[in-house]
């Protein structure tokens, strides 16, 4: 049985990856990047980019992703139409999840100690799993989208 790859970026989270690793390691493949350069390129923004509790790693590793898409010679072009992408991308998560925003999500900040400390007493790693899952059906939802618009 093949295994989707919105399982596949669950389990590259359960694995221990960041939830921006799990992401783009699985994702970015279609684009030429390996899951080494991609755990690479998507290690700091784990924890709301290296546990500032900024943008959650699952939307940020949904935007590199997004920026992917759009290889084309004109910058301009491919610039514009990323943006419009991470920001359908954005407004759709927010809809789902409250948020982008790894504090707000999460109610804690993991920059800190009591904040760790409350993300493991409230099992708060089930909430980054179903944002890792929700990212990754978010992407395959626009990929979809794109695919039906260009035929």
């Amino acid at each position: 049985m093949k295994v989707s790859l919105v399982d596949e970026s669950v389990k590259k989270f359960s694995e221990g990856f960041s939830c921006s690793q799990a992401i783009l390691a699985v994702y970015g493949k279609q684009y030429g990047i390996t899951e080494t350069m991609a755990l690479n390129l998507a290690r700091s923004f784990g924890g709301g980019m290296a546990r500032t509790c900024q943008t959650c790693g699952a939307v940020t590793g949904a935007y590199l992703v997004l920026g992917l898409k759009n290889d084309c010679t004109d910058e301009k072009l491919a610039k514009e139409q990323t943006y419009a992408l991470v920001n359908e991308f954005s407004q759709r998560f927010t809809e789902k999840h409250g948020a982008v925003n790894c504090q707000q999500l999460l109610g804690c900040n993991l920059g800190t100690a009591e904040g760790v400390a409350y993300f493991k007493n409230n099992q708060l790693l089930d909430k980054c799993n179903l944002f890792v899952k929700d990212a990754a059906i978010l992407l395959e939802e626009i990929e979809l989208n794109i695919l039906d618009k260009k035929n």
